[in-house]
């Protein structure tokens, strides 16, 4: 591996692409024929429950509990080991990637991808879980935008080379560490000072941003609580233990979740009462 030269040209050796080598390609587009399921609601959600997918599905419960009506939603499960390459799939989203949101109340439907586009879109929908003030609503972007650029390095830096990757690596695995940590303390310096990251209030910067990073001092993400000292981050634990209590929180955790103890799971969302039955 040290002795490694890059070709002229790259080449895609399958073969090397480890775990996730049947999923990964380095073209888009459709692999497979498949319409998507439709439910009733206007709100459609194809989705799975990772990071980014229940950030769609918190919101929703969220908007839901403060009596929004009209946040009824459908949540179709999408198994992210090839369903995310069916033509239907792709049609609405040519990244395919989950989570994708289909709102058919509007005239043609709209659809939504990338996962806080979707939280931006709903909250402007309703008119809630986001600044009106323009300085405000400033910073809770800024905090938002701060998630999404951020956590590639958690997730397909750290995550990958630290749990996924074929053979450990020191080099990678330092260089992504370091700056996991250093996100890390950005969150817990400013926590010190701020209840929530845009200050008294919960929007939809602390739900992009819970599943990431609470999960990681939560639920030891890639079993590498300890080995990233997350327990020192006692702001973001606060942060995070507070968020998670939240009842909506809970619920949108099971939407889409396909492992874990059987009472957390939640594979499909049509109604309110399938989290009772």
């Amino acid at each position: 591996m040290a002795n490694y030269i890059p070709p002229e040209i790259w080449a895609w050796d399958k073969e090397s692409g480890g775990e996730f080598a049947d999923i990964n390609r380095p073209v888009a587009g459709k692999t497979h024929e498949k319409i998507l399921p439709v439910g009733e609601h206007p709100l459609q959600l194809y989705s799975l429950a990772t990071p980014n997918g229940v950030k769609a599905t918190i919101m929703l419960e969220e908007l839901l509990a403060l009596g929004n009506k009209g946040a009824e939603y459908d949540a179709h499960l999408i198994k992210i080991s090839g369903e995310q390459f069916s033509s239907g799939f792709v049609s609405l989203n040519p990244n395919s990637k989950i989570p994708v949101l289909l709102d058919n109340s509007t005239n043609p439907s709209t659809r939504i991808f990338e996962s806080g586009a979707i939280l931006i879109y709903l909250a402007e929908k309703f008119g809630v879980l986001y600044p009106t003030e323009l300085s405000a609503r400033a910073e809770c972007l800024s905090w938002l935008m701060w998630q999404m650029g951020s956590t590639p390095y958690l997730g397909g830096g750290f995550g990958h080379f630290y749990a996924y990757a074929p053979e450990k690596f020191e080099y990678p695995i330092n260089r992504y560490t370091m700056e996991v940590k250093r996100q890390l303390d950005v969150l817990d310096k400013h926590l010190a000072q701020q209840h929530y990251l845009c200050g008294k209030e919960y929007n939809i910067a602390d739900i992009a941003t819970f599943p990431w990073y609470g999960g990681l001092v939560l639920h030891n993400i890639y079993d590498a609580a300890k080995f990233l000292d997350t327990a020192s981050y006692k702001n973001v634990g606060r942060w995070a233990q507070e968020i998670e209590e939240r009842p909506a929180v809970q619920r949108g955790r099971r939407v889409n979740r396909i492992w874990g103890p059987e009472e957390t799971r939640l594979p499909e969302r049509h109604d309110s009462s399938d989290f009772e039955s």
